[in-house]
């Protein structure tokens, strides 16, 4: 397996989750821009599940060398790297901020699972599974920037899928909602809105397995989404969400 934002809670608990459900793997590349962070987690599930790990740094803000991917192969892609940053009323003039935001949740992400996505073409084979956000279902003024990223990568994930019809390989594109992560520590979050990464894990596991192509993590979240993508323009707009 292959995962990208392995500091992610989210991700890490869907590695946990595969390997308690019997999934097997050769090796697990755990890429991240924290090393000391992936590499307890490599010890952990070599104690917990006996798995081999391996921790591979990159920066999406620097050039990427890709000479250091060429010798993995997996039939699992996982990507969980994301960045909230600031909202609209702290960070929509902050330029770095702004640039943070798109490049680590699209931008700079985009040619990494570009690159390994040839190598699942060339093998026709496997699943690549990304983690959006129901912030990309519709632009609101609180996050709007983060939301575009997400929008895009959300786009990107359905045409990805689109192109690998006939290739068999299978793309899933999660959307959590409000979720109980570092991320979002601090944040106002409604409860019954909010899942833990061990639940987001679970329904990914299931959904991964069911070979979904869209899921939300709690059903609550396609619900509301769908009745704000639907409110009409000229009164969304007037919303304060």
């Amino acid at each position: 397996m292959i995962v990208i934002g392995s500091t992610s809670e989210v991700a890490q608990a869907f590695v946990e989750e595969a390997l308690r459900e019997g999934e097997k793997f050769e090796k697990i590349y755990l890429i991240t821009s924290s090393r000391d962070t992936s590499e307890r987690f490599a010890r952990h599930i070599d104690v917990k599940f006996l798995q081999q790990a391996e921790v591979i740094e990159i920066d999406l803000m620097k050039d990427i060398d890709y000479s250091q991917f060429e010798n993995i192969s997996s039939n699992v892609l996982f990507c969980a790297a994301g960045y909230l940053g600031d909202g609209t009323e702290d960070g929509l003039y902050d330029n770095k901020n702004t640039e943070r935001i798109i490049d680590i949740n699209y931008a700079k992400l985009v040619p990494v699972l570009n690159y390994f996505a040839q190598k699942f073409e060339s093998r026709r084979s496997g699943t690549i599974i990304g983690l959006s956000s129901v912030a990309g279902d519709r632009g609101r003024q609180s996050n709007f920037i983060y939301g575009s990223a997400k929008a895009a990568f959300t786009a990107y994930l359905s045409g990805l899928r689109n192109y690998f019809s006939d290739k068999k390989v299978h793309v899933l594109t999660v959307k959590p909602g409000f979720m109980a992560t570092k991320m979002t520590e601090g944040l106002p979050l409604n409860p019954k809105l909010t899942a833990t990464p061990e639940q987001a894990a679970r329904c990914i596991f299931k959904a991964f397995k069911k070979k979904r192509n869209v899921v939300y993590v709690l059903p609550i979240w396609g619900v509301i989404m769908f009745v704000i993508r639907n409110i009409p323009e000229f009164i969304f707009k007037k919303l304060k969400l």
